[in-house]
């Protein structure tokens, strides 16, 4: 089930749209020099800045102005170069492990108060008896009323091993319950996964971190398990609403259902920096059908798993246009001073396709309505639409992208169900089934 305005205690899940293709990589080697003209101009930027500290009408916060400068040079470029502070790297770090200092509880707010949706089973807070439904008044003692769901959630985690105490309204309690937790570690579930109409795999990866290989491994194997190795007839793996992450698991879960070909390349500025991503022999699914659902919502490694999945035909995709995301961010630490994420490279599938703002067209379209109260509300979500970003070499008048919804019942979702009746044969369609090993892959 997807969930609109949900946080998981702990995570910096207000990054995750920023999220896209992270490479993680530590930059120790010399600047190049700049010209004359380029440090006359940082000569002015220093007197501008000399004038606005010392007569500007107020006195203004210096360590502000200097961050927005370097933020201004940045959003200058692309929309996905950005410089992270200390606490925004810190942050994002958390987000790309996959792991955190926490309850364990899945929140939103409603009436101004934390409402628990769910403990996620053997945490710290389904240990301590939280439920689902309780509605969180208190944090260590102070109301919740007045903060935002983000200030709450940074209130709520924490480092390991120290208390919290949360004062609790629930439903039939006749008085507040006050219940004390110990933060432990807690992993961000990527995955998720369950088993529609008794043998079809459904995996639903909302993001890319260090935990989502391992999580898909994992959620094949107990599939397998439930329904028996040969009694499952297909997979559907689910991509919509995911923004992305780490590059190297995009590449391992592309690298899953795939037995040999290239998966991705990568080109930067210069010829050298030219890097391709191999598949390795074995396939988790044993080569049964496969279906990717995508939609307006699934971005950057969400597309390269699409993309190399579609061009190498081993799996159908369904659903609508992505997001269109085609570019590679590195994560250039900066001492203690933060971080900057700048945009190195761009991305190409295995038919040498970049799919920056043009996003991946799916094999079959399905679209999926909005509900009455979302029309006019929900914008289609679109790499093509953002102010700034790099024109894509197939990017063309009707753009990339389409809308990000996904109903959070399943039986109101189209394309799941659409999905379901192709992988049972109440469908068909052309490539739904693998191509025989024998005529080897797309190379």
């Amino acid at each position: 089930m997807r969930k609109l305005g949900i946080l998981m205690v702990g995570t910096a899940m207000g990054l995750t749209a920023g999220f896209g293709l992270t490479h993680l990589a530590n930059f120790t080697g010399p600047a190049q020099a700049a010209g004359s003209d380029t440090y006359r101009n940082l000569a002015l930027f220093g007197d501008v800045f000399e004038r606005i500290r010392s007569t500007y009408v107020t006195e203004p916060d210096e360590e502000k102005l200097i961050e927005a400068a370097i933020n201004g040079m940045l959003s200058s470029l692309d929309p996905h170069s950005s410089y992270l502070n200390p606490k925004d790297f810190s942050d994002m770090r958390v987000q790309t492990r996959g792991e955190f200092g926490g309850l364990g509880i899945e929140v939103t707010m409603e009436n101004e108060l934390v409402k628990v949706i769910s403990p996620m089973d053997g945490t710290p807070a389904a240990e301590a008896g939280v439920l689902a439904g309780d509605r969180i008044f208190k944090i260590d003692g102070e109301n919740v009323r007045g903060l935002t769901l983000q200030q709450a959630v940074e209130k709520m985690r924490g480092p390991i091993n120290t208390p919290i105490t949360l004062t609790i309204e629930r439903d039939g309690a006749d008085a507040p319950i006050e219940v004390t937790i110990i933060r432990d570690v807690i992993k961000v579930r990527s995955v998720r996964f369950r088993v529609e109409r008794e043998n079809v795999g459904y995996i639903d990866i909302n993001s890319f971190t260090e935990q989502t290989f391992a999580g898909l491994e994992d959620a094949i194997t107990k599939i397998k398990t439930q329904v028996g190795p040969d009694k499952v007839k297909g997979y559907i793996i689910d991509l919509r609403l995911n923004p992305g992450g780490l590059l190297d698991q995009a590449v391992n879960v592309s690298d899953a259902f795939l037995d040999r070909g290239e998966i991705v390349s990568t080109r930067g500025r210069n010829e050298s920096e030219l890097r391709r991503y191999p598949a390795r022999a074995g396939d988790l699914t044993d080569g049964k059908p496969v279906i990717v659902l995508i939609n307006g919502g699934s971005a950057s490694a969400s597309e390269i798993v699409a993309g190399a999945l579609q061009d190498h035909k081993r799996a159908t995709i369904l659903g609508t246009r992505s997001f269109g995301k085609g570019s590679v961010q590195t994560i250039i630490q900066l001492g203690g001073s933060g971080a900057l994420r700048l945009t190195t490279a761009l991305y190409y599938t295995p038919s040498n396709t970049s799919i920056q703002a043009k996003g991946i067209t799916p094999d079959i379209k399905v679209e999926q309505p909005l509900p009455d109260e979302l029309k006019g509300k929900l914008e289609s979500a679109g790499e093509s639409k953002l102010r700034g970003h790099i024109t894509g070499q197939q990017e063309d008048d009707a753009g990339s992208g389409s809308a990000a919804y996904v109903p959070p019942d399943p039986k109101d979702d189209i394309q799941l169900n659409y999905a379901l009746d192709l992988i049972e044969g109440i469908k068909t369609a052309q490539g739904l089934f693998p191509p025989d090993p024998s005529k080897g892959v797309p190379n």
